[in-house]
């Protein structure tokens, strides 16, 4: 039977007539994640708990497993529950011209910026099922950029990536990406953009021909090129302090100087190592511009 989250540990209720240990189910996480790390490669032992915690509960409950240990035995010995696991645990919540005035603003600020390159490399670190992606190849597009320019998109998590590569997305949503693109300063109209086909929306294959997607681990893979704009919007919110700095000093490493560093809204710098590094472009969006 699965365990209700609301009934169990989640509420400090009890569990099989035994009285809840949030110190011990501590131990039982670490040591899950740590066989994780060990095992598969994927580093999450630094991602903040009580995301980890809830996102692991909700795999429990529906596997039916009655604690953290037993999951762990199925993560250990069948790749397929890992596979799962890595679903839940990736952050996958996106749009098409999500927050559109953050587009609005790019369009105005960082276009004209990204006018004076020859060439345009763009990372989209932790590009999820690829809405942000399609998104900033149309602003590149209707900006005169996009044949200049290369978007090296990544994810943890492969399964993800494949979405993203297939442009393929719910017809449902189209009305609103349609609104979000018009709030964002869209200049055609967004339907001539995808087409209704697999009982989706396709977007247009040509909006990906100079993108790169590509398996990438924010923890752990070190730099992999230099870039003129990095974005990684609403990623780090969900990383510890000490996660969040090592991940900044990678961004720092991998930005051009005077590159353009994008995070999300209830993201920042404050207290990070490269904080003087940057300056603020357009406050409140969080564009930051490196220039030392």
């Amino acid at each position: 039977m699965a365990v209700p989250i609301a009934a169990g540990p989640g509420t400090g209720g009890d569990l099989d007539g035994q009285s809840f240990k949030p110190d011990l189910e501590r131990i039982e996480i670490e040591l899950l994640l740590e066989g994780i790390f060990r095992h598969y490669g994927f580093d999450f032992r630094s991602y903040a708990y009580a995301s980890i915690r809830r996102r692991l509960w909700k795999r429990i409950e529906e596997e039916g497993l009655s604690s953290v240990s037993a999951l762990q035995e199925k993560v250990l010995h069948e790749p397929e529950m890992m596979e799962k696991l890595l679903l839940d645990l990736s952050i996958n919540v996106t749009a098409m011209f999500r927050d559109p005035g953050f587009y609005q603003t790019f369009r105005e600020h960082v276009v004209p910026l990204l006018r004076t390159y020859p060439f345009i490399r763009i990372w989209h670190a932790g590009c999820s099922t690829g809405e942000e992606v399609y998104s900033m190849a149309i602003l590149l597009r209707e900006e005169g950029l996009y044949e200049r320019a290369r978007i090296y998109a990544t994810d943890i998590n492969e399964v993800v990536l494949q979405r993203a590569k297939a442009g393929i997305f719910p017809l449902e949503r189209m009305q609103e990406y349609t609104e979000n693109y018009i709030r964002a300063g869209g200049k055609r109209s967004f339907s001539e953009y995808y087409t209704a086909k697999y009982g989706g929306a396709l977007f247009d294959q040509s909006l990906t021909k100079n993108v790169v997607f590509s398996q990438h681990n924010l923890v752990t893979d070190r730099s992999f090129s230099e870039f003129n704009v990095i974005l990684c919007r609403n990623v780090l919110i969900y990383f510890d302090k000490t996660l969040q700095s090592k991940v900044h000093g990678l961004f720092y490493d991998s930005l051009a100087m005077f590159g353009v560093l994008v995070l999300g809204s209830k993201e920042t710098l404050r207290f990070m190592a490269h904080e003087d590094c940057y300056q603020q472009i357009a406050p409140p969006e969080k564009i930051f511009r490196k220039v030392r």
